[in-house]
């Protein structure tokens, strides 16, 4: 068996350009456009190149794009004052604080002053027991890009027996909620789960977002299921000396020779995830004007 390669890049493409079709309407039949502001503390090198792929890919679909650079030494009270300005402007729809912060600021209360409808991260602890209890919610962006590729690939998800593997609150307990929500059968691995191959080996579904290199290999996957493969890990390339090269949580060649489909990495999740904050953007903006939700970009 040889898996069909789900395409990330192309996938978040076409959200992408969903995501431009609706913005267009907003523009043209109420005269909004969706604004996203983006907070970035200090000059952490990795998060800058993310703050500007999302700064970029946000003015490419159309929504105007705020960037808000603050000094590593930035106190409390002045980011949270920051937040305060922007939950109480009304062009700005979705706000993101880069993460991580520097050590001397408590994540937690900052993300958890930002208004929960302009949240469009999905961390807000009210959007995390909305989620939890089936609700409408703003949705974290990497584990909703998972679930439209798991929908657009197998259609329906009820009944299917589902294996996270990775507990953390960024992805693995979001992606067993939206999990629960299509009507699957849910189970949670993690590094104390007894005999975690063999409770990968039912999934129909397998999702790895663990963090380990490589860990999943084919005699995890049953065959013919469908993985999403969750993990980015940098690790040394193994034909050239001192050069690295990024892999998943799942050995990638022995696990699409058993599953029916399988993300690769780079170029599977990846890409999703700045699609889907555009996607939350406008869907933030569509709630906030009381219009209706763009379809095919919520859970």
């Amino acid at each position: 068996m040889s898996a069909h390669i789900i395409d990330g890049k192309v996938f978040a493409a076409n959200v992408r350009e969903k995501v431009a079709g609706h913005v267009a309407r907003l523009k043209e039949e109420h005269g909004i456009t969706p604004g996203l502001a983006v907070v970035l503390v200090g000059e952490d090198p990795a998060s800058q190149v993310y703050v500007r792929s999302k700064g970029k890919m946000t003015v490419e679909v159309g929504m105007n794009s705020i960037e808000h650079k603050l000094e590593a030494d930035t106190s409390e009270a002045d980011l949270l004052a920051l937040i305060d300005q922007l939950n109480n402007d009304p062009a700005i729809h979705g706000i993101l604080v880069q993460l991580p912060l520097p050590d001397h600021l408590d994540s937690d209360l900052v993300i958890n002053s930002i208004n929960p409808a302009k949240d469009v991260d999905g961390f807000h602890i009210s959007n995390v027991g909305l989620l939890g209890t089936g609700q409408k919610s703003m949705v974290p962006c990497t584990p909703l890009g998972c679930l439209m590729m798991l929908r657009d690939h197998l259609g329906s998800l009820s009944g299917l027996n589902a294996v996270v593997v990775g507990r953390s609150n960024i992805v693995g307990k979001p992606m067993a909620q939206l999990l629960l929500g299509d009507s699957c059968t849910v189970t949670i691995a993690h590094s104390r789960t007894k005999d975690i191959e063999a409770v990968c080996k039912q999934a129909d579904i397998l999702v790895a977002a663990v963090g380990r290199p490589e860990m999943i290999t084919g005699d995890w996957v049953k065959p013919g299921a469908t993985v999403i493969d969750v993990g980015i890990n940098r690790i040394p390339h193994p034909e050239k000396e001192g050069k690295s090269k990024l892999v998943g949580d799942v050995e990638f060649a022995s696990a699409a020779a058993v599953a029916g489909a399988i993300t690769p990495v780079p170029g599977g999740v990846g890409p999703m995830t700045i699609a889907c904050l555009l996607a939350n953007t406008v869907t933030a903006c569509c709630r906030a004007n009381d219009l209706a939700e763009p379809e095919g970009l919520t859970a």
